[in-house]
Formats: C-alpha cells, structure tokens, sequence
C-alpha cells in the first residue's frame, strides 16, 4: 500500500451536525463512482466512519474522523491509483467541503 492521502475539511459545524452530513453523503458515495458497480461498505464505530469502496477491478479504504471544527480523511490507494494521488488529494480538498453543506 502506498502512502495514505490525508485531507483535513475545516467546518463550524459541530460534531454531530458534521457527522450527520457526512453520514447523508457517505450514502451517495456509489453513485458518484464511473461504471455504475460500486461496492461501498462503510461503517460507524464512535465518531470514526470506516469506509471501502471496489469499483473497476481497484479498492479503497479508509476513514473519515470528525472533529468539533473539522473532518479528517486518510484515503488508502492501491499501486495504480497511487499514482494519482497528488489528483485524488486535489478533488478531495475541493469537493470534501461539498459533503458538509
């Protein structure tokens, strides 16, 4: 595994409000995803959101912890889509904040 993308998503939210917004937008994550096969699984255990998603032959996983005054996301890639990193770090950064609107 490469090294883990890692996004901070400042809010003024608060935590619940954040993690029920993360929460509504983790749900539409599959239908966000090119070729219509996704498989997402995610899960809540505290104010951590673990998720996986597989989707044209790649996986991903990670975690989404929320903070007070921010979110915190560590993206784990396989080999090929590490490869676009630097391009998956810049989209999170620019549509993470859409999940907490």
């Amino acid at each position: 595994m490469s090294k883990p993308v890692v996004v901070d998503i400042p809010h003024s939210l608060g935590r619940e409000e954040a993690r029920r917004r993360i929460e509504k937008g983790a749900a539409t994550i599959a239908d966000r995803i090119p070729g219509g096969t996704a498989e997402v699984r995610s899960a809540w255990e505290g104010d951590r959101l673990t998720l996986a998603v597989t989707a044209m032959g790649q996986s991903v996983s990670g975690h989404i912890d929320v903070f007070d005054d921010r979110a915190h996301a560590e993206i784990s890639l396989p080999f090929m889509l590490s490869l676009f990193a630097d391009k998956i770090e810049e989209k999170l950064r620019k549509h993470g904040p859409k999940l907490l609107k």
